[in-house]
């Protein structure tokens, strides 16, 4: 367990004891207008600088900018570490509920960690705002609701950056996957996209989860097949060294073009310009796009880790969080403790807006709809200043870059 979980069970266990000096009206008054809200993800891990205490920061602007405490209702985060591991993930996710009355579980990276704590939220009919697993399994054969998936999703990534790859030339692939339920929807969906454009899939090799550092044997595999594109399905610090030995063994400067099915701005940081120029990705945030995002990442910038700016995984929780409380504002603290499931079907039935995203809406399957933004990372001498890393390419509506929501197979969904 993180100092952060520690501290963040510690403050919700002296809340607690502070309400056993109270009249016992006024504590029962006071625990239904509560709500606690637990963000769980990568506290330590490859994807630290992705979700991490950056996250945690982004849910607490999310409060103090709803406003929800001027009304009364009373607002609690605590965080914990899953450390990529299933079990370990249900473990937290059961004690908060079951211990300490955690109402919503947020953020949430690794997909069959996600994919677990969708089935526990809708056994104890709580919230689930998945800001952070791509599996697009969420919003189809495993859809709940109870889950909302907010932010992205593999069926979007693949069919916008695997899309302008493929009409770009790349019509032979080469998958170097991250061996466990992300990477492998990521990698079908887009193989998908890319025989439906006429392409071919030369191979593919999966790669151990976690724990892998050294991909050289993987990347000469994928240099043998002669595919066009490598495909990265993987995210977080394996990406960042997929690229980083891609580079030392100039497989770009042969013609090979690597495509970053799943990248993050704290990914280009990590790189540099240098070795990220010219790269492809796609994303549904990003701090400098216009005048609301860069508001809103300076509110939340001075007490960001390591002076990082939000990526999108961390903007989602914000948004996520931001129109959770709108909702629970609209029809109480009490009735939205009391059943997740209807305080979801409200939050469907609210358009959503905030300074991350701008205007949105959940579909029936839990798909939250939001503009995907086809971006490539900027050369150095393109750079103005300090995280200035993105060259917008194009741009598909939310409605558009996802899957339609008929094809997800989501049994909430009626035909």
């Amino acid at each position: 367990m993180t100092d952060l979980n520690r501290r963040g069970l510690l403050a919700a266990s002296a809340a607690g004891a502070a309400f056993g000096a109270l009249p016992v009206a006024r504590a029962r008054a006071q625990a239904a207008n509560t709500i606690r809200i637990g963000v769980l993800n990568d506290m330590s891990g490859l994807y630290r600088d992705v979700n991490g205490p950056g996250s945690v920061v982004c849910a607490r602007q999310a409060v103090v900018d709803s406003g929800v405490t001027a009304r009364g209702i009373n607002v609690e985060i605590v965080a914990g570490d899953h450390q990529n591991r299933p079990d370990v993930g249900v473990n937290i996710a059961r004690q908060w509920i079951d211990r300490d009355g955690v109402d919503v579980i947020l953020d949430v990276p690794t997909s069959s960690v996600a994919l677990a704590i969708n089935t526990v939220v809708r056994e104890k009919n709580k919230v689930f705002l998945n800001s952070s697993a791509a599996t697009s399994d969420l919003t189809g054969a495993q859809c709940s609701p109870n889950t909302v998936h907010w932010t992205y999703d593999t069926y979007m990534l693949a069919k916008s950056t695997g899309g302008a790859m493929v009409r770009a030339g790349g019509d032979t692939w080469f998958f170097i996957t991250a061996d466990y339920a992300f990477g492998h929807a990521l990698e079908r969906d887009t193989a998908n996209f890319v025989r439906a454009a006429g392409g071919r899939v030369l191979g593919q090799v999966r790669t151990p989860f976690p724990g892998t550092t050294d991909f050289s044997s993987f990347l000469v595999q994928a240099q043998a097949s002669r595919a066009k594109v490598i495909g990265m399905a993987n995210a977080g610090g394996d990406t960042i060294n997929t690229i980083k030995q891609a580079a030392e063994f100039g497989i770009t400067r042969r013609g090979v073009k690597l495509a970053a099915l799943l990248m993050f701005i704290s990914d280009v940081h990590a790189l540099g310009l240098q070795t990220a120029q010219g790269l492809v990705c796609t994303e549904t945030f990003y701090w400098d796009l216009n005048d609301r995002t860069r508001a809103f990442t300076s509110r939340v910038v001075p007490n960001m880790p390591q002076g990082l700016r939000p990526g999108m995984a961390q903007a989602g929780c914000y948004s996520a969080v931001l129109h959770y409380l709108k909702t629970v504002a609209d029809m109480g603290a009490a009735q939205a403790k009391a059943d997740g499931a209807a305080t979801v079907a409200r939050m469907k039935a609210m358009p959503t807006e905030d300074d991350a995203f701008g205007a949105g809406t959940i579909r029936a399957d839990g798909r939250r709809l939001t503009p995907a933004y086809l971006f490539e990372v900027k050369a150095p001498n393109e750079s103005r200043g300090a995280w200035d890393y993105y060259k917008l390419l194009q741009t598909t509506p939310g409605e558009e870059a996802f899957r339609p929501i008929a094809e997800g197979g989501c049994a909430l969904v009626r035909s």
